[in-house]
């Protein structure tokens, strides 16, 4: 039989150190990477052409489903086989739904392994040859063009910063796409303390660069963290005079040659680099809260998109949208003159926890209503993404396997 080539998607080392070991009995199968979640699982599948992967279900960043459901689509000569603890009917279900060509429920024998492996990719291979293109690597084709999205607000305070990193956490765990950030908060920007990051390179150095700006210098100034790509802002305020508008333009542009998703935190001020964000985006995203001087401030800004030609694309996103501060949501849709697109609760504690740990609450908790809120609104974004949520909080691993 032709060489198998395979990976393996588990996030305990044990457990993918126990996987390895039983397919090295067979010297037709070839591990050739091994990822600890499912946006790593899609990156290896682009970077090294399996034949077959093998992948666990409960994974952090992205779980085993979502990712069998991007690979399943973007690479579909490669066979998927779910590998879990979890052998009830509900979870085959969506194994076989996302596009899993098997469901392996540990533990099992290294034959057995073998042989499912070996079978899985010997039909797969039948089906290509006869339905499908040849073996090999198939294009990867866009599927939309990219989108910058700019997040805005009036007044500060409002939760922008904190919605705009975690929304950019949500999407490129829903999409298995690329997913930038960039911090237009020149003064005072928050992302970088919010995903971690202590930043040597930011914007500001990035304008003092010397000719042509294009994708691999970008690359430099860039911080990944949880799938995003990271550009921050200037580490002192009197840097931001540095940065300007025709370089945050050429910036924007040069994201979107190899980027799917732009995220731009904005300062609550309409300034020249702002406004030159907001007019380059696809979408922005007006955040509001259920507060006085909030509303009247964002009143205004409203009034300044209009006269701007900016607000047909404009969405309202109420954060903080829980129990009654004599102002209600139909109340701030009446003043504001737009319908409130997504509503996110109020969750302080979870929120100052994940800020404070530089980890999104949407990892932290996925399953706190506030991340249900953001993983709505990604939808709201692209309405092409269909939000997958688990069947319920991963069970306790224990044991040999791991789970």
């Amino acid at each position: 039989m032709k060489e198998i080539k395979l990976v393996i998607a588990d996030d305990i080392e044990q457990t993918r150190e126990n996987i390895r070991m039983m397919l090295e009995l067979d010297k037709s199968i070839t591990v050739v990477g091994e990822a600890r979640d499912g946006q790593e699982a899609v990156d290896l599948v682009r970077d090294t052409e399996p034949d077959v992967i093998l992948m666990d279900i409960n994974m952090p960043e992205m779980d085993g489903i979502k990712a069998t459901e991007i690979i399943s689509v973007k690479y579909p000569q490669v066979a998927v086989i779910i590998v879990s603890v979890q052998g009830e009917a509900e979870y085959l279900r969506r194994a076989m739904l996302a596009g899993a060509k098997e469901y392996l429920v540990k533990p099992f024998t290294a034959d057995e392994l073998a042989s499912t492996v070996k079978r899985v990719v010997e039909l797969n291979r039948q089906r290509w040859e006869t339905y499908g293109q040849p073996q090999g690597k198939q294009p990867e084709v866009k599927s939309h063009q990219p989108q910058i999205i700019a997040l805005f607000s009036t007044k500060g305070g409002v939760g922008k910063s904190s919605l705009c990193t975690n929304l950019a956490v949500a999407l490129a765990k829903q999409t298995g796409e690329k997913v930038g950030l960039v911090d237009l908060d020149l003064q005072f920007g928050d992302v970088a303390v919010m995903m971690n990051i202590y930043p040597k390179r930011t914007l500001a150095e990035l304008m003092q660069e010397q000719g042509e700006l294009d994708a691999e210098l970008l690359e430099n100034y860039l911080y990944e963290r949880n799938g995003v790509k990271v550009l921050a802002a200037p580490n002192k305020p009197e840097l931001a005079e540095l940065v300007t508008a025709e370089g945050i333009e050429k910036v924007l542009k040069v994201f979107t040659k190899n980027h799917d998703y732009i995220l731009v935190d904005t300062p609550p001020v309409f300034s020249d680099t702002t406004l030159v964000a907001l007019d380059m985006a696809d979408r922005i995203l007006l955040v509001a809260s259920l507060e006085l001087p909030t509303v009247k401030n964002i009143k205004r800004g409203v009034d300044v998109l209009k006269s701007l030609g900016l607000l047909p694309k404009a969405r309202l996103i109420l954060n903080r949208a829980t129990g009654s501060w004599g102002i209600e949501p139909e109340d701030v849709e009446k003043v504001l003159e737009m319908k409130i697109e997504a509503q996110l609760p109020s969750e302080g504690k979870l929120v100052i926890q994940s800020v404070n740990r530089g980890q999104p609450f949407v990892l932290v908790d996925p399953y706190a209503a506030i991340s249900r809120g953001v993983y709505s609104i990604v939808s709201l974004i692209d309405p092409r993404v269909q939000v997958t949520e688990p069947v319920e909080k991963p069970k306790t691993r224990r044991g040999f396997w791991g789970r």
